[in-house]
């Protein structure tokens, strides 16, 4: 099942989960049977550890191990049955005091992954009344989820794509202009030396949640920054007359997106690359350990990517005669960046 992502069809745990599954489903009884003898015996584990007061944190802990295991272990249909069971069962009480995996389960803007979600464990000042809020246990549990390799990631990628933009306006030297993709609520614009130095001349920040495109409307006023309602498919159809970027880059996007659709997007964004600029992507990576915890509890799954699935997104998409490109993987390996650079 292919899918876009647009201002319509925003991205739900079903829809993600779905469009990954090429696998014919089997019988479904004997799925949920599978499912039901090896995940409840770990929920109902975690459950007592909570009823007796143990160390919260460790509980969470011991709890997406055992899931991270399961979901390596499990066919996708009796992964599937997991993760219904999982969101059924009554150790969810205590674990949706968490600010992070409330705020995900929940999801006020309807879809996954939004910009809210990120500003809680970038741990953002606006987030802070939110988890401060929190039961004395959400707040327990929120010390241990915000620490993930996963969630250090992702505040790590906000440095990075800082850091990328300020070297790129360090090579072009005045006047560079950025594009963002799905830009979210553009926090790595907050610590970029080279906005605050008035060295780029325009960052047009793209994304399909009107809500995440007025909040970087009041933060960034002034014209430089520029927000912009759109969408994937307004991108694939050419809706978008935005002319030509030093940088181009699509931090959260891929971990969506479907090989096909994932390609297509890339043919497309490499087209707004001037000649010596650069298009930076990201994706969640395939060795994080999270992963499970965040498709039960959190109702979050992503389409994770090794080096060699990124590096076979960039072969079917760019003319390497015209980009030199590399792979490469953040600090602690739980994202994997790819970075094109045109001749």
């Amino acid at each position: 099942m292919a899918f876009e992502i647009d201002g319509q069809s925003l991205i739900t745990g079903n829809l993600v989960r779905s469009s990954r599954s090429d696998a014919p489903p089997i019988e479904k009884t004997s799925g949920r049977e599978s499912a039901a003898s090896e995940v409840l015996p770990i929920l109902t584990i975690a459950e007592g550890a909570f009823v007796s007061g143990a160390d919260p944190s460790g509980i969470v802990e011991r709890l997406a191990g055992r899931l991270h295991e399961l979901r390596r272990a499990s066919s996708q249909d009796v992964w599937d049955e997991v993760v219904e069971l999982a969101q059924q069962h009554s150790v969810r009480r205590f674990l949706m005091q968490d600010p992070l995996t409330n705020w995900s389960a929940t999801k006020p803007r309807g879809y996954s992954g939004d910009a809210g979600l990120l500003d809680i464990y970038y741990k953002h000042p606006s987030m802070e009344a939110l988890v401060a809020e929190s039961s004395p246990l959400g707040r327990a549990i929120y010390d241990y989820t915000s620490e993930v390799p996963a969630c250090e990631a992702g505040r790590e990628r906000c440095r990075i794509l800082a850091r990328t933009v300020d070297e790129t306006a360090q090579r072009v030297g005045t006047g560079a202009e950025i594009f963002a993709v799905a830009a979210g609520h553009l926090r790595e614009a907050a610590i970029c030396e080279s906005l605050a130095a008035q060295r780029i001349d325009r960052w047009v920040a793209l994304d399909q949640d009107p809500i995440s495109v007025g909040i970087m409307t009041t933060e960034y006023p002034g014209g430089v920054v520029q927000p912009m309602n759109g969408s994937v498919l307004g991108l694939l159809r050419r809706s978008y007359q935005l002319g030509s970027f030093d940088l181009v880059y699509a931090s959260g996007l891929y971990d969506y997106l479907q090989d096909k659709t994932a390609i297509k997007l890339l043919q497309r964004l490499v087209e707004f690359v001037r000649p010596g600029g650069t298009l930076l992507f990201a994706n969640f990576s395939d060795e994080i350990v999270s992963d499970g915890y965040m498709e039960t509890f959190m109702d979050w799954p992503l389409i994770l990517r090794s080096d060699a699935d990124m590096w076979r997104v960039i072969n079917a998409s760019i003319d390497r005669n015209m980009f030199d490109a590399s792979v490469w993987y953040g600090a602690n390996r739980n994202i994997v960046y790819g970075t094109l650079r045109r001749r």
